[in-house]
C-alpha cells in the first residue's frame, strides 16, 4: 500500500510540475502577456472591463497563451508577437467561457460566481462578443494573414463545436465519433492553433508546424476527455470549477455515458433516459449511474482513450530536440493526464 501512495504521490507531483516548469521558463513573458490582456480589456464602457476582469482574474491556468509561448521559444522565435498572439489566444478562450455559462447555465466556475450569475446574460454574451473583437484587433495588428488565417478559421471551428454540441445535448443516442468531433472542434482547436501559432511566429519549416499542432490537439483531447472522466471520479473540489456529478446532473452526454449507454440492456437505456434526456433526476440516481459505469468499465476505456491522446501528445515532440522547453511541454501532458490520481 506504501508503494501505491507513494507511486500517486509522485504523478501528483509530476502533473504539477508541469506547468511549474512552463512558468518558470517563461515567467517574464507571461508577466507581459498578462500585461498585454489587462490593457487590451480596458473599455470607456465601465462594465466591459468590470466584467472581464472577474473572469480574467479567476485563476485559470493560462495554459494555452502558455503553449504559444513555449511553443514560440522551442522554435527560436524573438521579439514580442508571440505575447500578443498569447493574449490574443486567451481572449478567445475567454470569450467562449462567457458564451459556455450562458449556454449552460452556469452559476460556478472554478468555484465563484459565474459573470453570468453576476451581471446576467445579455452582459456575459455581449462582453464575450467584445473579447472576440478584442482578439481579432491583435491579430490584425500582427500583420501575418497565415496567423490570420490560422485563429481566425479556430474561432469559427469553435462556435461550430458549441452549435455541434447544443445539437447533441441531452441526446443519448450520440456515439463516440460525434462526442469526439465535438471535442476536436470546442476544445482542441484552440489547443492546436496555439502551439502551432509558435512555429508561424518563428517561419519554421511545414513538418514543425505540423507537429506542434498534432502535440496540441492530441493534448487538447486528452486534456477534455480527463474532464469529462473527472465528473464522475474526482472527490468534491471547488478548483474543479464544478461540483462532482455536475455534468450528468446537467444531462451532458460525455465519453464514458456514451460507452455505458451503448453497452447496456434496454432497462439501462431507459435509465439513462430518464436521467439525462428527460431530465428526471431521482434521489440515488447518480450512485447508480457510478454502477452503471463501473459494470461496463466506460470510465477506465474513457481514461484509456485519453492516455492514448497523451501518448500521441508526446510523441509529436521528437521532432525537436531535447532541452528545457521541450522537457516543460512534455511535462505540460503529465500535468492533463495526472489529474485522473
Amino acid at each position: 500500500m506504501a508503494d501505491a501512495a507513494d507511486a500517486k504521490q509522485t504523478r501528483q507531483d509530476s502533473g504539477k510540475a508541469g506547468l511549474d516548469s512552463l512558468l518558470a521558463l517563461l515567467g517574464d513573458d507571461m508577466k507581459r502577456v498578462n500585461e498585454i490582456i489587462l490593457e487590451k480589456m480596458q473599455s470607456p464602457v465601465s462594465l466591459i472591463p468590470q466584467l472581464a476582469g472577474h473572469i480574467v482574474g479567476a485563476g485559470g491556468k493560462r495554459l494555452r497563451p502558455l503553449l504559444v509561448l513555449a511553443s514560440a521559444r522551442l522554435c527560436g522565435a524573438e521579439g514580442e508577437r508571440q505575447m500578443s498572439l498569447a493574449a490574443c489566444v486567451e481572449f478567445i478562450h475567454t470569450a467562449t467561457l462567457l458564451h459556455d455559462d450562458v449556454v449552460d447555465e452556469s452559476d460556478l466556475r472554478r468555484g465563484q460566481a459565474t459573470a453570468k450569475a453576476l451581471w446576467g446574460n445579455q452582459a456575459s454574451v455581449l462582453v464575450g462578443d467584445f473579447l472576440f473583437s478584442r482578439s481579432f484587433q491583435l491579430m490584425v495588428s500582427d500583420g501575418s494573414l497565415k496567423v490570420l488565417k490560422l485563429l481566425s478559421d479556430t474561432a469559427a471551428t469553435l462556435a461550430q463545436g458549441e452549435v455541434h454540441q447544443l445539437m447533441t445535448a441531452n441526446d443519448t443516442e450520440t456515439d463516440e465519433t460525434a462526442y469526439l468531433e465535438v471535442v476536436r472542434a470546442k476544445t482542441a482547436s484552440l489547443f492546436a492553433a496555439s502551439c502551432q501559432v509558435g512555429a508561424q511566429v518563428a517561419e519554421r519549416p511545414e513538418a514543425e508546424e505540423e507537429a506542434l499542432r498534432r502535440f496540441g490537439e492530441s493534448l487538447g483531447m486528452a486534456f477534455q476527455l480527463v474532464d469529462d472522466i473527472l465528473d464522475y471520479t474526482a472527490e468534491e473540489d471547488p478548483k474543479l470549477g464544478k461540483s462532482v456529478g455536475d455534468d450528468f446532473r446537467e444531462g451532458k452526454i460525455t465519453l464514458p455515458v456514451i460507452l455505458a449507454f451503448q453497452r447496456g440492456e434496454e432497462a439501462e437505456k431507459t435509465f439513462w433516459r430518464r436521467c439525462l434526456e428527460d431530465q428526471d433526476l431521482r434521489d440515488g440516481d447518480l450512485e447508480h449511474a457510478l454502477g452503471l459505469l463501473a459494470l461496463h468499465n466506460a470510465l477506465e476505456d474513457a481514461k484509456t482513450r485519453a492516455f492514448a491522446y497523451a501518448e500521441d501528445a508526446r510523441a509529436a515532440l521528437a521532432v525537436f530536440p531535447e532541452g528545457e522547453i521541450r522537457s516543460a511541454l512534455l511535462e505540460s501532458v503529465d500535468f492533463c493526464v495526472e489529474r485522473l490520481y
